[in-house]
């Protein structure tokens, strides 16, 4: 028997843990948004009164840097990465999770390369996809070099966030489709990845960000034309790219913080509308 002392001792330690510890939380919270507050009223604060008309106009030049053929080759290369590494990501992520038998040594060997993959530098990926897309398949400097490039650098991010969702599906739901008659196909289509999808959408929302924020893979593969590409082997310039380029020079700081305002919009704009997407058929 604990003395009754002693009980009380222990419940006064372990309230006066827990309140340590919950302010803690708290205040790693208040700090984090306190840095992501600061970072996004210094950019808007920096950048709103540079935002000119003159930096939309259609046509790059010297003398108004127009970003909107950056902003324009920025969805370009946001969808043809994503078109890409999407439907291969999230098929990798079925078989993984419903069609390969648990503990096979090529699940944990996919899966350690999958992660491995995340860990890698983007300059490296830009290296190789110099290498391979640029000159082994001759593509030159083009979009789809980027593309390619961008979508193997994000198809782990996209691998593994569906796979997790995958696996948080209850299996109650796929036995209830096994019962109901439906196959296997059948039921991971229409019970799995429905239930699954703001997971999914969510490893997608991940891929989106580092597409449109990179910059070091892009210069090796894209270049930096500013101009709106007439085929998928134009030469590119990405907002991300174009504001590292003014910045780089020196001469148009101004423009660069007026860019930076576009690039956080445009990133905000996608996160809410993935958001919506995904509370949406959440929903359903």
């Amino acid at each position: 028997m604990v003395p009754p002392a002693k009980n009380r001792e222990n419940r006064t330690a372990a309230r006066a843990w827990a309140f340590v510890m919950r302010w803690l939380v708290r205040l790693a919270a208040l700090v984090t948004v306190a840095v992501l507050v600061f970072l996004i009223g210094y950019i808007l604060v920096m950048g709103i009164p540079n935002l000119k008309l003159s930096l939309f106009e259609w046509e790059y030049n010297s003398e108004n840097v127009s970003l909107m053929p950056a902003l324009i080759n920025t969805l370009l290369m946001t969808a043809f990465s994503l078109a890409i590494a999407t439907p291969l990501g999230i098929f990798a992520a079925v078989w993984l999770v419903e069609y390969a038998k648990r503990g096979n040594k090529m699940v944990k060997l996919v899966r350690l390369t999958t992660e491995t993959l995340q860990g890698i530098p983007s300059i490296v990926y830009g290296l190789f996809g110099m290498l391979f897309f640029v000159t082994q398949l001759n593509w030159g400097y083009s979009l789809i070099a980027g593309a390619f490039t961008l979508a193997i650098m994000v198809l782990p991010v996209i691998m593994r966030t569906t796979e997790e969702a995958l696996i948080a599906v209850p299996d109650s739901y796929r036995e209830g489709s096994f019962g109901l008659g439906a196959g296997k196909l059948r039921t991971v289509f229409t019970i799995v990845l429905p239930s699954a999808m703001p997971g999914i959408l969510s490893g997608i929302i991940l891929a989106t960000g580092r597409i449109v924020g990179e910059t070091a893979a892009l210069i090796y593969t894209a270049s930096s034309v500013a101009k709106i590409p007439e085929s998928v082997f134009s030469s590119t310039r990405t907002l991300a790219v174009h504001m590292y380029l003014l910045s780089s020079e020196g001469l148009h700081v101004n423009e660069t913080y007026g860019t930076a305002v576009v690039l956080l919009v445009l990133v905000l704009g996608i996160n809410c509308l993935s958001s919506f997407i995904a509370r949406k058929l959440a929903k359903h």
